[in-house]
């Protein structure tokens, strides 16, 4: 099946028929010209793959697509280079035809291949497809909307009298904003490097491509040693059939490296005169704004998921993480893709910097699979949990609590921006 669409990588003078795949796959319609270009700038077509139907005419070949960014993501502890699969799309003329199934499985290949990523992570267009593949969903993302005067900030919410708010227009600061980022940035897993073609993604004016976008607006959380959290957000003017205000706040972007400067950056935007509703995106969870709010519940908390982690080689992939507590098991893993992952290894580590994984001929402790070892890779997702779904068996008891807990994190998981 998958030779009837033989698979290549695409060169850069054909981004616009590799794009032209996935615009038809989510039903998308034409980009601004900067956003095409900030998009090719940020194309790695030596590791792009398109599957070509050679009976088609000329430019309208490629029927189906993925990509990859090569990004910096951290994890628990530690830094690592990761593959950030992407633009996956096939052609709605395509489907059901064995295409996904072969990029996906091209794609796996590769990357190993390769030897630098050991984890690989994507943001699923829809969530059963990729567990076939080996991801596990590793993290989770929030949704909060919140009504008129239904912010208000608990009366024990940090607040520091040397915080400032300042609105900028983000462009002009986005050097500020990026130092905020990366100081935050080793200490939160599901964060990746930005380089201004990611910044300019975070920035980019939607207003100057559709006529109903409100403008993009910039607020500071700054003392005189310099910006400690910052908010971009978009705001739209409307009045209701009686004139009455019915404005709406959009906040695309809130990252704060301190917990008075989330807190005076959520007051602010929570408390705007003519707003009828505030929404924020792409948040987690364990946001700390909602220990921070008079009445969490007004947030209207709606999860679901974020990243997905596939990890590609187990053993350089656990030994370079850190771990909560120290740790010794042997883990039995099936991958029925990756045969190099499957098979007994035994996992140590007393303290930071000490990890270790090899393989073993030693008795299993737990069994799991790769997709199961993806969704606990990064903390967020506790193996116990799994375990209680009755995805990981324990053969030695007391192994598997030893496990979720080393695995489990101080800070939830949080990937603030789709790749």
């Amino acid at each position: 099946m998958a030779d009837e669409f033989p698979l290549r990588p695409v060169t850069s003078d054909e981004y616009a028929a590799f794009r032209r795949v996935h615009a038809h796959a989510y039903n998308s319609g034409p980009s601004s010209p900067a956003r095409d270009a900030r998009g090719l700038r940020q194309f790695e077509p030596e590791r792009s793959l398109a599957a070509v139907d050679a009976t088609l005419p000329a430019g309208e070949q490629f029927v189906g697509a993925t990509g990859i960014y090569s990004l910096q993501m951290t994890v628990p502890g530690a830094t690592l280079p990761v593959a950030g699969v992407s633009m996956v799309a096939v052609l709605p003329s395509h489907r059901r035809r064995g295409v996904l199934r072969s990029l996906m499985r091209r794609q796996l290949a590769d990357i190993a291949a390769r030897g630098q990523e050991p984890v690989a992570a994507l943001w699923a267009s829809e969530t059963p497809i990729y567990g076939r593949y080996g991801y596990g969903q590793a993290s989770s993302t929030a949704r909060f909307e919140f009504g008129r005067g239904e912010g208000a900030l608990a009366p024990q919410a940090p607040a520091d009298p040397a915080l400032r708010l300042r609105l900028v227009e983000p462009h002009a600061v986005a050097a500020e904003l990026a130092k905020v980022f990366d100081a935050v940035r080793p200490r939160q897993p599901g964060f990746f490097a930005r380089d201004e073609d990611w910044w300019g993604r975070v920035l980019r004016d939607e207003s100057q491509e559709r006529r109903d976008a409100g403008p993009l607006r910039c607020l500071l959380a700054e003392d005189d040693a310099g910006v400690r959290g910052y908010a971009v957000y978009l705001t739209h003017d409307g009045r209701d059939s009686a004139a009455l205000p019915d404005g709406s706040l959009r906040i695309r972007e809130l990252v704060a490296a301190d917990p008075a400067a989330g807190a005076a950056l959520w007051g602010s935007l929570l408390d705007r005169d003519l707003v009828t509703s505030v929404v924020a995106e792409l948040r987690f969870p364990d946001d700390p704004v909602l220990f921070q709010l008079l009445d969490p519940r007004r947030a209207r908390v709606r999860v679901s998921d974020g990243i997905w982690v596939r990890i590609i080689e187990i053993s350089s992939a656990l030994a370079m993480r850190a771990y909560s507590c120290p740790v010794d098991v042997v883990l039995e893993v099936t991958d029925a893709l990756l045969p190099g992952n499957a098979g007994r290894w035994r996992l140590t580590a007393a303290g930071p910097g000490s990890a270790r994984c090899s393989r073993t001929t030693e008795p299993a402790d737990l069994a799991l699979g790769v997709r199961e070892l993806g969704a606990a890779y990064l903390g967020g997702t506790r193996l116990g949990t799994l375990a209680a779904a009755g995805l990981v068996r324990e053969f030695r008891p007391g192994t598997l609590a030893e496990l979720s807990a080393a695995m489990s994190w101080p800070t939830a998981p949080w990937c603030p921006q789709i790749f």
